[in-house]
């Protein structure tokens, strides 16, 4: 049994998660002490719990410690099953952490399609959005071979929750590899700005700020204002179609919180990503190198910026996988990602 400790590194759920990926796929069980040790409230919340639950269904696993609160948790795999799942956080928490968790199993130990139903947050903080998924990770990992359909029926914005995504996960017998460090300049952006339950003239303002600072540093804008059902919430999202794959920034709002600083929350590092010349986004980086670990290819390619979050991904992936994985850069800088040939 691997013995993993969950404040290495950035001492977030993202330890938790990778490592109950890499159990069902690699058949090895693990003993994960002080998790989210890294966290202002460590232990498991809601949505990590139903990451440990949805993990264990779909594994037919064994497990000690999934209660609110845990901070150590011992996890058996056993086999991994296609079929039709439902997993309700029950709160805001966060769906895309949910299927983060499970989708590689379902994809690469399955013996054929799954169906996925999953109820909570769709847009909250620090978790990738709905359409980050949609927009930019779907593409992704199509690109590598693994086909995913997703489908938001219900916004889901913190705190009370109550979205609803579907996804349907093909089964994959092979990972392409990725070889890209570079790309062209980008000088035109699309996106969104949207309300649920909110006045519209927030949307206006968040399209506002964003088109003007956009455009201040030469890059041409194309921003429709939305309104949803549902809510209370907003978001602004900008979208840069030329990049590699449609690469997706956004910010969200909260009580107390200009419409101005969301816009800015989206825009700053869309900025920092256009500037930096480098193919992929920081947080695109950390997402793909868990697919590429099981890809037979040797991968490499460009980050505009290395974050704790890619670093601590990669250390928990060597704890599973022997596999040369290199990431070249400092942190909060440009670097480059290398991932040799399964030998």
């Amino acid at each position: 049994m691997l013995e993993l400790d969950g404040s290495m590194g950035e001492g977030g759920g993202q330890i938790l998660r990778t490592s109950l990926a890499l159990s069902l796929i690699t058949g090895q069980a693990f003993r994960l002490r002080k998790i989210r040790a890294g966290r202002p409230k460590p232990g498991l919340h809601p949505q990590h719990l139903m990451s440990v639950r949805a993990a264990a269904t779909i594994g037919q696993a064994k497990v000690d410690g999934d209660t609110i609160g845990s901070r150590a948790l011992v996890f058996e795999p056993g086999e991994v099953k296609s079929g039709k799942y439902r997993f309700a956080i029950g709160t805001a928490g966060a769906t895309g952490l949910v299927l983060h968790t499970i989708y590689l199993p379902l994809a690469w130990k399955a013996d054929g399609p799954s169906e996925l139903i999953l109820e909570g947050g769709t847009h909250v903080s620090t978790s990738p959005c709905f359409h980050f998924l949609q927009t930019t990770w779907r593409a992704w990992m199509e690109w590598f071979g693994l086909h995913l359909k997703l489908k938001m029926n219900r916004t889901g914005f913190y705190p009370r929750g109550g979205g609803q995504v579907e996804a349907v996960i093909q089964s994959c017998q092979r990972i392409r590899g990725l070889m890209l460090t570079t790309r062209e300049p980008l000088t035109r952006a699309t996106g969104f700005s949207a309300v649920a339950g909110l006045p519209e003239h927030i949307a206006q303002r968040q399209a506002r700020r964003a088109r003007y600072r956009l455009r201040e540093n030469g890059i041409e804008t194309d921003i429709v204002e939305e309104t949803w059902a549902g809510g209370p919430g907003s978001v602004l999202a900008l979208i840069f179609d030329s990049a590699p794959v449609p690469t997706l920034f956004f910010g969200l709002g909260e009580r107390g919180k200009p419409a101005e600083k969301v816009a800015d929350e989206a825009v700053s590092p869309a900025l920092h990503y256009a500037h930096s010349g480098e193919p992929v986004d920081p947080h695109s980086a950390d997402q793909i190198v868990l697919p590429l670990a099981l890809s037979e290819d040797a991968s490499e390619f460009r980050v505009s910026e290395v974050t704790q979050h890619l670093i601590t991904n990669i250390a928990v992936i060597r704890h599973f996988i022997s596999r040369d994985i290199v990431c070249d850069g400092a942190q909060g800088s440009a670097g480059v990602v290398r991932i040799a040939a399964k030998g």
